[in-house]
């Protein structure tokens, strides 16, 4: 599956070509596989979902692992915080089968992961991490904020990042950036130029109960059926907790016999 499935190279090359690239954050195996049926060609997953399980239901997908930044997440039950700790994670998910590495940290941790051969992905304008800073807004709709995000792209550039999300800059911005960056630009609410549509799974199937971002686009709405199961599934435990409480569960042919001799023999025998 490895051979048949897109390398970094090969998105470069998308890239290149003027390709246009889909790309959805996923949390479960169905989702992975989905996905995968669909041919979509990029995943995001978190590391902490991150397993052979995934690996095996994301197909041909690449797929982005996100290691956890700082309070976000851990690893190895203990938050990622110095170079070595991401180094580490990124290793142990490329082992699974991970393509690249969402790393938001400091320049000199994103250099490590680089400088080890690993296709690391930054992350350019809204960055959730960074939110004390910004708050929840888009970011670069000044000159000065459109300057500060064009010189992390190139510092990113510099470093070796493979490719970084896009997420909710101008339009005209995300244009600038991916047509003068050799780094693949995984637009989420960044504009139509972006090398990437990136959203998430929950949006596109309509079944979020975050708040829906302005570029979220709902292509089916399944939170109905998603309910229906939901409720079905609380009824059906409720049955079986009722029929515990009444003595119906279980019932003769749910449990094993054994026969009288053999019963009676094992009685005189433990009593003894």
């Amino acid at each position: 599956m490895y051979h048949n499935r897109p390398h970094a190279e090969d998105i470069r090359a998308m890239k290149k070509r003027g390709e246009k690239i889909s790309m959805l954050y996923v949390s479960t195996p169905d989702e992975a596989a989905a996905a995968a049926a669909a041919g979509i060609h990029m995943l995001s997953i978190e590391g902490k979902v991150f397993d052979a399980e995934m690996r095996e239901a994301a197909g041909d997908c690449f797929v982005q692992v996100g290691l956890p930044y700082g309070g976000w997440g851990s690893f190895n039950g203990r938050p990622l915080a110095t170079a070595e700790d991401y180094l580490r994670a990124a290793f142990h998910y490329s082992a699974i089968g991970g393509d690249a590495y969402y790393c938001s940290a400091s320049y000199d941790i994103q250099k490590v992961l680089c400088d080890n051969h690993l296709p690391v992905v930054g992350h350019i304008g809204l960055i959730p991490s960074y939110i004390t800073w910004t708050g929840w807004r888009a970011v670069g709709k000044t000159r000065d904020e459109a300057l500060e995000l064009w010189r992390h792209t190139q510092m990113m550039e510099k470093i070796g990042v493979f490719a970084a999300e896009l997420e909710v800059v101008p339009d005209r911005v995300g244009k600038f950036l991916s047509e003068n960056s050799s780094i693949i630009m995984l637009g989420m609410g960044a504009g139509k130029y972006a090398d990437a549509q990136y959203l998430f799974t929950e949006d596109v199937c309509g079944y979020g109960k975050n708040h829906k971002p302005r570029h979220g686009k709902i292509y089916r709405n399944m939170a109905p059926q998603l309910q229906a199961v939901q409720d079905e599934r609380i009824a059906a435990f409720k049955d079986f907790k009722a029929d515990v409480d009444n003595g119906g569960y279980p019932a003769a042919e749910h449990s094993v016999a054994i026969q009288d001799d053999e019963f009676d023999a094992f009685m005189k025998t433990v009593k003894v």
